[in-house]
């Protein structure tokens, strides 16, 4: 519940408004929270009637001036254009630096700009090595948001996962694939932990613990059999075959087959040790008990 997140966070500034600039599954999360904690908080979709839409931001579309009048704190959560550029940068560089008010701007990037490790540890001080082109655009747009010299925190996180978007999907639709690729592991986190740190990062840069860059991720990384497997037993469900990566890898999609490409751990000690952060779900067995008791709730 998102109560229990609640009562682990202080509240921002009176009269804090918090711009979020794409309201897709953690940008919605990261909303609520905000609100359940009582800032104001406008979130953007890019269409009209967008569940969650506060103001629509698209490459078509001019956002209001007044958008970003008294607002204290932004939040992109929007990919990269094809182009390498920064979507919001493109069309409201303008207007975010005329804004006196903003005390944080945060950018949700991704782990993906470590680029392969061979299954070693990252972490902030890791130098990035992105070889995947979204990821090579991620880091473009990170540089982007730095060079702007505005209060920019940069946010990367590895999978994401969460109530309605886990391994169950595809469990209880008997879709689930057992690809064994020995010695892989992925690194993940929870949405909750996502919304949780970002607030609590948000309230720390305010007194100076403003590190530019900062890993959100879980305590285990692991290999997807045993997340896979874990899910199953509390599911009661039954798994299909392993079936060897070199054999699943002919007919994975290339968006896919790029995931299992890459292999590295993210390490979260500055978030965590550092900096002080207490994650709701610090492993993929918490977090999936969350999410199969919200898979019982339906």
């Amino acid at each position: 519940m998102i109560q229990e997140i609640v009562k682990r966070l202080d509240p921002l500034p009176p009269k804090s408004k918090f711009i979020i600039f794409g309201g897709g599954f953690s940008g919605q999360r990261i909303a609520s929270l905000g609100r359940h904690l009582g800032t104001k908080v406008l979130c953007s979709r890019r269409k009209e009637n967008s569940k969650g839409a506060d103001f629509i931001f698209n490459t078509d579309k001019e956002v209001p001036n007044e958008i970003f009048d008294g607002a204290t704190h932004v939040l992109s959560c929007i990919p990269p254009l094809l182009s390498g550029e920064d979507p919001v940068l493109h069309k409201l560089k303008t207007q975010l630096l005329n804004s006196k008010n903003i005390k944080w701007v945060g950018y949700l990037s991704t782990t993906g700009v470590y680029g392969d490790t061979n299954g070693e540890w990252v972490n902030e001080n890791t130098f990035p090595n992105p070889q995947q082109e979204r990821s090579i655009r991620r880091f473009s747009c990170e540089k982007q948001w730095l060079d702007t010299k505005l209060p920019v925190q940069i946010l990367r996180l590895p999978g994401i996962y969460g109530p309605g978007r886990s391994v169950f999907e595809s469990l209880l639709a008997g879709t689930t694939k057992m690809i064994d690729k020995p010695g892989q592991v992925f690194s993940r986190v929870h949405v909750d932990d996502i919304a949780g740190a970002i607030l609590f990062l948000i309230n720390l840069y305010s007194q100076g613990k403003n590190p530019s860059v900062v890993n959100i991720a879980d305590n285990l990384p692991t290999n997807n059999l045993e997340v896979i497997a874990f899910a199953a037993k509390i599911a009661k469900k039954s798994l299909p075959s392993n079936v060897p990566f070199e054999i699943a890898k002919e007919t994975m999609s290339p968006m896919a087959l790029s995931f299992w490409q890459e292999n590295r751990k993210v390490d979260n000690k500055l978030l965590c040790k550092t900096l002080g952060y207490s994650l709701i779900y610090p492993n993929f067995k918490s977090g999936l008990k969350n999410c199969f008791s919200k898979l019982k709730m339906k």
